[in-house]
């Protein structure tokens, strides 16, 4: 044997291509032929603050795009009218993984909005038919002080994705921010954005504190389900909710917190039986993982059946309400294969799962853990990664004839 001298890998930066960051999963998606099968992923993200000069221009209040416009001369400051803390946003694990900080790469296409570009790097590296994308620090926006802060960025944000984005790339989609701590002002949303080209449907940022049954908000829910909109709940983190200030540790932190925001309005969604008052209304649970749904269904089946008479207008137990509902892969708890495998089992994953990426967040997943999943067989992956959520979003799936064919 002849000794050879380790080549150097190149440094990843925020200015690493985002198809060099992706080349494993290039590989694999060519190792699977993942071009040969329907993926879509419905949880990616863009950085919109890297944009921001575009989006507060579009802010419908003189008022509040002024306010915006006056953060841009201050050094050091976030972007204006966001109510982000920068000090304590530890997702790149403090540079290790500088991609998820920001995407600075060089871009040559000129014919295209540069986030059009980067989205595509994304799509061609893992075989990806469609992408929808979400924004990223807004997420936390439901917790902001000024509810009419909402509104103005939610409105301003839908048209920048609509008018500036969408429209130069087909395969990109959105499910439109909903600035639901104003329930009056949702409904006006679905009207404008919902018929846009590449709007799915819409989402409820879950980071906030705002109870999903309330009596204000269901003009939006018949909105929705009168055009066949689907509804997502996206999960976020927040440090400062009273039950995670108690963690010390982002780690802690981030492995409660998605689920937590998620898990509260989906016990309030189905206990207060909005399944049965809008039953075609199809709902999205987005960024919590797959472990918590086995346990809020057992929980809230033995609590029910002790007590139904506080759940009126249920006729079936909540698991088989939450079982009609559709949830996504990322982040996929893999460690222990017997605890997911009962989990795919407990919510029907081969018609309820939709794969999703996350990309570029630290921790993004790639099409390829649900492939190499051996429980599951070939039938079962296609539907998870990508056949699920064609026909959730009625998106046109050219690789239904072939396969019917072979």
């Amino acid at each position: 044997m002849t000794s050879q001298t380790p080549r150097a890998l190149d440094e990843i930066t925020v200015r690493t291509d985002t198809r060099d960051v992706l080349a494993h999963a290039a590989r694999e998606a060519k190792k699977h032929r993942f071009d040969e099968m329907m993926i879509v992923d419905v949880d990616a993200h863009i950085t919109e603050t890297a944009f921001w000069g575009e989006i507060v221009e579009r802010i419908d209040s003189d008022v509040y795009r002024h306010m915006a416009a006056s953060f841009r001369d201050r050094v050091g400051s976030p972007p204006g009218l966001l109510n982000a803390t920068p000090g304590l946003l530890y997702q790149d694990v403090f540079g290790r993984i500088p991609h998820q900080q920001s995407q600075a790469e060089a871009i040559e296409d000129s014919d295209v909005h540069r986030q059009v570009t980067l989205t595509r790097r994304a799509m061609d590296s893992m075989s990806i038919d469609y992408m929808v994308v979400f924004p990223t620090p807004m997420l936390l926006l439901g917790t902001h002080p000024q509810p009419e802060v909402e509104v103005e960025l939610a409105w301003a944000f839908n048209r920048w994705l609509t008018e500036e984005v969408l429209p130069e790339e087909p395969r990109m989609k959105g499910l439109l921010y909903l600035p639901f701590n104003t329930p009056e002002a949702c409904p006006r949303f679905v009207e404008e954005f919902g018929d846009k080209p590449g709007s799915m449907g819409f989402t409820v940022t879950s980071t906030r504190y705002r109870a999903v049954h309330h009596n204000s908000y269901m003009p939006l829910y018949a909105a929705l389900e009168e055009r066949n909109l689907p509804l997502a709940f996206h999960a976020g983190f927040n440090w400062e909710d009273g039950s995670m200030a108690q963690l010390n540790r982002f780690l802690s932190m981030h492995a409660l917190s998605f689920v937590h925001c998620n898990l509260i309005h989906m016990t309030n969604w189905v206990v207060n039986g909005l399944p049965v008052r809008f039953p075609n209304l199809k709902v999205l649970w987005i960024e919590s993982g797959i472990a918590w749904l086995p346990y809020l269904m057992q929980r809230l089946d033995s609590e029910y059946m002790m007590r139904s008479s506080e759940a009126p207008l249920l006729t079936r137990k909540p698991s088989e309400y939450i079982k009609d509902m559709y949830f996504s892969s990322q982040p996929l708890e893999s460690h222990h294969p017997k605890l997911m495998e009962a989990t795919f089992e407990a919510i029907d994953a081969e018609t309820q799962l939709l794969w999703c990426s996350d990309w570029p967040h630290w921790d993004f997943d790639s099409p390829s853990v649900i492939w190499d999943l051996p429980f599951l067989n070939q039938r079962q992956k296609r539907r998870i990664m990508g056949e699920n959520a064609a026909e959730l979003f009625g998106l046109d799936n050219p690789y239904l004839a072939r396969e019917a064919a072979e």
